[in-house]
């Protein structure tokens, strides 16, 4: 009867620590600009922010776009990536910014910068605006 209890007690303690994803992490009011993707300067305008918990929305370079992030911090996954749906003469940096988005696995928060990486080697460096 024990092991029961102890279940039970470890997922209720669970459930009482709240979001550990990066938006733990960051000002819900901030919105971090991309700067750069594997260290070569971005040009076009692209945002990311975390207003509430678990909750990703940004502008990339044509469209706003929206997501989820469930991973605990220091880990990064996005779910269910909406976006609208305009064109733009930078088509192809935002689908070099989604595209790289979408392979990012950490995120790690220092003062006004977040960088998302993953194992391959490959980054997306953020400064708050």
């Amino acid at each position: 009867m024990i092991k029961p209890l102890l279940i039970l007690m470890f997922l209720a303690l669970a459930a009482c620590q709240g979001d550990e994803s990066v938006s733990k992490f960051t000002d819900p009011e901030a919105e971090y600009q991309l700067a750069e993707i594997d260290d070569a300067p971005f040009t076009a305008l692209a945002t990311i922010s975390f207003p509430e918990e678990g909750r990703v929305e940004g502008q990339a370079p044509c469209n706003r776009y929206f997501a989820t992030q469930t991973a605990p911090y220091p880990w990064f996954a996005l779910e269910g990536i909406g976006a609208t749906r305009m064109a733009c003469e930078n088509l192809a940096a935002e689908s070099a910014f989604f595209a790289a988005l979408e392979v990012m696995t950490l995120s790690e928060v220092q003062g006004g910068t977040l960088i998302l990486s993953n194992v391959d080697g490959r980054s997306m460096v953020f400064k708050a605006r």
